[in-house]
């Protein structure tokens, strides 16, 4: 039995703890609720007071009204979501297919390939940006969906990541779906690809928000303005109204409001799976 003297404690350390991981939420939020807030603040309030207040006094859609009405948000938005969605799509697919057979499959060179694919994460893509600039001119995907499209159809990172994925399936799936005739594509599609999910999620996760959130490759790839994308649109906007951060903030929020939801629509997803549950006994 613990005495009351521990148990005191206890729930004294425990409220600080929660107190410094609040402080510390606050802290680190405090740059998005700042953006939210001013994103409804009216002409009249102050944006730069000190203390800094995060609440309008007078919530106001004014703003959003205005950045919608002078600039071409739908169609910023129809590119990012076209691109984004293609990317993942894309990715995912790739990835896959390469992550299976470097970890379920046995073949000469099999490890010294992973490590070559493993070892070009540590490249920056500022090296690389300059022939693969000239590769997407060469190929004509310049101002093209393509062209944003086309560093990201692979990573390194998402092979590493499924790979893992593919070696933690129990070989008894495996053994079973090949007793009973499947193909080696059809045991990738039907046993392997369910069986990872929560991985498959997890990239899809990262590579949404990196590919809705790149602003540098397509400021690069797109010169037409049709295709410009939501960061390349909120750019243009902070240029449009450069004394206005009322409305700068409203893009802003605009931009990141998409990536928010994904978040919270697909976390749930993100879950162990219990693949050895598949295999009887």
């Amino acid at each position: 039995m613990r005495s009351p003297n521990h148990q005191k404690n206890s729930q004294i350390k425990t409220i600080l703890m929660y107190g410094l991981l609040s402080l510390i939420a606050l802290i680190t939020l405090f740059p998005l609720l700042w953006l939210v807030g001013t994103a409804f603040k009216s002409q009249t309030e102050n944006i730069f007071q000190s203390p800094p207040q995060l609440l309008p006094a007078q919530p106001t859609w004014e703003n959003f009204v205005t950045v919608w009405q002078t600039n071409p948000f739908a169609q910023y938005i129809f590119n990012s979501t076209l691109v984004a969605v293609l990317t993942v799509v894309i990715n995912l697919i790739f990835c896959a297919l390469a992550a299976y057979p470097l970890a379920r499959l046995s073949f000469r060179g099999r490890d010294w390939i992973f490590t070559a694919i493993v070892t070009t994460i540590m490249i920056p893509f500022q090296i690389v940006m300059i022939p693969l600039y000239i590769l997407t001119v060469q190929i004509g995907l310049r101002n093209t969906y393509l062209g944003v499209i086309f560093p990201s159809l692979a990573s390194a990172f998402g092979i590493f990541l499924l790979r893992q994925a593919f070696l933690g399936v129990p070989k008894e799936l495996e053994e079973a779906a090949r007793m009973d005739g499947c193909s080696e594509l059809g045991l990738w599609w039907n046993i392997m690809l369910p069986a990872i999910q929560p991985a498959l999620v997890t990239l899809a996760i990262f590579v949404f928000i990196g590919a809705w959130s790149d602003f540098l490759w397509p400021l690069i790839v797109i010169q037409d303005e049709n295709l410009y994308t939501l960061p390349l649109g909120v750019a243009k906007l902070a240029g449009t109204f450069s004394s206005d951060w009322r409305l700068i903030a409203a893009g802003s929020v605009m931009s990141i409001a998409p990536v928010m939801l994904v978040f919270l629509f697909l976390q749930r997803y993100i879950v162990p799976t219990d693949t050895g549950s598949a295999v009887k006994g």
